[in-house]
């Protein structure tokens, strides 16, 4: 009996530990992550940058809740959140209340594709495959069919009341420190709502710093951003593999950035220009996938500084 079936069951143990930790241990695990990117002008006095990503909301997520609340106690000078706030229709209060001590900050804020359109449940092996195979996005094009709407507007209603800038293919401004933060965002590229025509121009010759802001690093809108000559790019939608090998890394991006740049810190070249660029892995989980393994949640504090 133990031939035939302990090595079986031994499996299946070790597979439901390993979920379990997943699930119930590493997706809860909360953590900050601080970088320093050398991108401002001499002279112009260092900025605390808190990015928020991914947070991927359901109801009844109270450590999450609290531990975004908590990041308020950083003060930094402002925050950037790219997007994914809502993996449930109903989390729009939820996510308000995680944000709110931050909303008394200065911020911007891009969309991703669960801000506006519900999840749904699918086979995860289908999911790694289109990941892998480079099929990206809901249906392929902007207006998935048949797939419920969240209520994204109540999110940037409350948002541009508290003085976020939305940069939803657009531009926007603000102060922070004293110094003039010239900020350009894109629409979600991971279901095809970019315009990347509608902001092209390149950074603002009359600010102190540029920088871009979009929900899914496509190489498409990072070539186009680093071509334009932008120091900086912030963005997330990757939840950093989310199940990763230890020792090794994440397996996929969920859009077509390579793995070695999953999240974190990295370059991008286009255009014989140079940029940095950040990849947040957020703080969140689909709620129908509900694991992280090796890839715990984050936030990031981003303190920029002169450049050489």
């Amino acid at each position: 009996m133990r031939a035939r079936y302990g090595v079986p069951l031994g499996l299946a143990a070790l597979s439901a530990a390993v979920v379990g930790y997943a699930a119930g241990v590493e997706a809860r695990s909360f953590r900050l992550r601080r970088v320093t990117v050398p991108v401002l002008p001499p002279g112009t006095p260092s900025l605390r940058v808190l990015q928020v990503s991914d947070i991927h909301m359901v109801g009844g997520q109270h450590k999450k809740q609290r531990w975004l609340q908590s990041l308020a106690g950083l003060r930094p000078d402002f925050v950037i959140n790219t997007g994914d706030n809502l993996s449930d229709p109903e989390g729009v209060p939820e996510v308000l209340d995680a944000l709110g001590p931050l909303m008394e900050f200065p911020g911007a804020y891009v969309f991703g594709s669960n801000d506006y359109y519900a999840p749904q449940l699918r086979n995860p092996a289908k999911y790694l495959l289109e990941r892998t195979t480079g099929r990206h996005g809901l249906n392929g094009n902007a207006r998935p069919v048949g797939v419920p709407r969240n209520p994204w507007w109540e999110l940037r209603d409350a948002f541009d009341e508290a003085g976020w800038a939305d940069l939803t293919n657009t531009r926007g401004r603000l102060k922070a420190a004293g110094v003039e933060v010239a900020l350009t965002g894109l629409d979600d590229p991971h279901i095809r709502r970019d315009r990347y025509a509608e902001v092209a121009g390149g950074p603002d010759p009359d600010a102190d710093l540029s920088l871009a802001v979009v929900h899914a690093p496509y190489l498409r809108v990072l070539d186009s951003f680093t071509a334009d000559g932008y120091p900086l790019i912030l963005a997330g939608h990757t939840h950093g593999g989310q199940l990763c090998i230890p020792f090794y890394g994440a397996l996929v991006t969920n859009c077509d950035l390579d793995t070695r740049r999953v999240s974190g810190l990295s370059a991008h070249e286009a255009g014989g220009h140079r940029s940095y660029l950040h990849v947040s892995a957020g703080c969140g989980t689909n709620r129908y996938t509900p694991v992280r393994f090796a890839c715990p949640p984050e936030a990031t504090l981003l303190t920029l500084v002169e450049r050489p």
